[in-house]
């Protein structure tokens, strides 16, 4: 525990130099020790100088993603953490988890994805030290329609820490991505095991990546046009740390009673799709244009048709029309 022990007291003193022995007697440890702690956590990727006759100091700018950097921020300690650098991809693993009978509130963690996975069975593009990868496993007694409110619950999550940590406003694209300036900075893709006697969901994984910053050398060609992060090019300390338990501490309030108002109304108010013309996109099939004209309460769309029609989407994907997106 050494290591823990000793990241915390830098933090405590973020920028300024303490001095070895200082730190051995704070922790009651020897000097040796501290000295091989100090060079397991820049092994990690901490930044920590050291100056003769002036001891050790971490710098603020250091954005380690770890299990201890997250539960410093952390208000629901009881939820599992599973921190990992590079992983395939945190549903997949974590689908094999719940399938194993992993608990309720085990949440994986990471910092590049090798094989990540968006909706409609697309790639995700998971580049390392520019996003944050997130999961976590929820076995809720509900029905498996509810599992559009979950989403909702985990838009609402990253949009709120979002805000909060940058400052800058955070929107929601039915369902399930979100935006900041016209730019798409995080995708969310809920998976389930439901029962088919009882409809009854057996667990439920929300999954999202979050674009904290723009990657070395851009977006790819392909996903430029569309894609933005969330974060300025100025460092936040502990920023993806900080981000990961901010959604995680919301994720595991608003799950608990996902039919809330409060839920909903800051989904709806966070809209980019009310009163909008968009785009009914489905594979195979021609987009259908189609106007907004609200949101129920189960998350559903009410849109007009070209024949002046109403209807309800209660799942699917949109696109905003060109001649309309602002």
């Amino acid at each position: 525990m050494t290591k823990e022990k000793l990241l915390s007291l830098l933090w405590q003193n973020a920028d300024a130099y303490i001095s070895g022995e200082e730190l051995a007697r704070r922790l009651s440890v020897s000097r040796t020790a501290v000295w091989k702690a100090i060079g397991q956590l820049r092994d990690a990727g901490y930044t920590i100088e050291s100056v003769s006759n002036r001891g050790y100091r971490l710098l603020s700018e250091s954005d380690v993603l770890s299990e201890e950097g997250i539960r410093r921020h952390l208000k629901h300690q009881e939820l599992k953490l599973q921190v990992y650098k590079t992983i395939t991809s945190t549903n997949t693993v974590l689908k094999t988890l719940a399938a194993e009978g992993a608990p309720a509130g085990l949440a994986l963690i990471a910092g590049e994805q090798t094989a990540g996975r968006g909706r409609m069975g697309r790639s995700f593009y998971s580049p390392a030290d520019s996003g944050l990868y997130l999961s976590l496993l929820l076995r809720p007694n509900v029905s498996a329609v509810e599992a559009t409110r979950l989403t909702a619950c985990a838009a609402v999550a990253v949009a709120e820490t979002i805000e909060e940590l940058s400052g800058r406003t955070a929107q929601i694209k039915w369902v399930n991505d979100i935006f900041v300036d016209g730019r798409k900075v995080c995708g969310i893709l809920t998976e389930a095991s439901v029962d088919c006697e009882n409809g009854m969901m057996h667990y439920v994984i929300i999954g999202l990546g979050v674009n904290t910053h723009v990657p070395a050398g851009d977006f790819p060609k392909e996903i430029r046009g569309i894609a933005g992060a969330a974060f300025d090019a100025d460092s936040i300390p502990e920023l993806r740390c900080r981000l990961a338990a901010g959604i995680l501490d919301r994720l595991a309030e608003y799950t608990e009673n996902p039919r809330a108002p409060r839920v909903f109304e800051a989904y709806k108010s966070r809209s980019l799709v009310l009163d909008k013309a968009i785009n009914i996109l489905a594979p195979g099939r021609d987009p259908v244009p189609a106007e907004v004209l609200d949101l129920d309460g189960d998350y559903a769309l009410l849109v007009r048709l070209p024949d002046g029609s109403t209807t309800r989407l209660n799942s699917g994907e949109v696109s905003i029309r060109v001649d309309d997106k602002h």
